[in-house]
């Protein structure tokens, strides 16, 4: 059976809030998102950071697991026998085809840079249009959603590689 490794996961949606301190230093990206989001420095100090970290955690947490189920092939096949009532039945036909090719292919695609890849792919075909949708409504520019989706679509390949690889 595959399982989540809840402490890689763990570690994985860390990952966000150290990118993060990095990617949004005003160095870096950090004044060109608070120009391009409409917000100042005096706008920023009125947030309560320790509920922002440790909401960003909870969420990246969150991220990681789903991460879990889109970078690593063996739950695709795990879930079309599942149905099979004897499927947990030791010696069952359901049970002998699911230990055999999850045996077998037990680290096929198991890769950091599979995970990445699947985390990349994430990134910029689901995360992207979300915030280009939210940007367009919001009256945000191109720099927004470019700022924004680079750091999570390189967030979402780290995590997906670590999850995928150390699960």
């Amino acid at each position: 059976m595959v399982k989540i490794n809840f402490l890689m996961t763990a570690l994985a949606a860390l990952f966000p809030l150290v990118l993060g301190f990095i990617w949004y230093n005003p160095k870096v990206f950090g004044k060109a998102w608070m120009n391009s989001a409409g917000l100042t420095e005096d706008k920023l100090k009125g947030g309560n950071m320790i509920l922002i970290f440790i909401l960003t955690y909870v969420f990246s947490f969150m991220i990681a697991f789903t991460l879990n189920f889109i970078t690593v092939h063996q739950w695709g096949f795990q879930s079309l026998v599942m149905g099979d009532k004897d499927v947990m039945v030791p010696g069952s036909e359901a049970n002998n085809l699911l230990t055999s090719v999850l045996t077998s292919h037990e680290t096929t695609f198991r890769t950091f840079k599979h995970g990445a890849l699947h985390g990349t792919i994430f990134g910029l075909l689901t995360l992207m249009p979300f915030f280009a949708i939210n940007a367009m409504f919001e009256r945000k520019g191109f720099k927004y959603v470019a700022i924004n989706v680079g750091y999570w679509t390189i967030c979402c390949a780290v995590m997906g590689g670590i999850v995928c690889q150390l699960m």
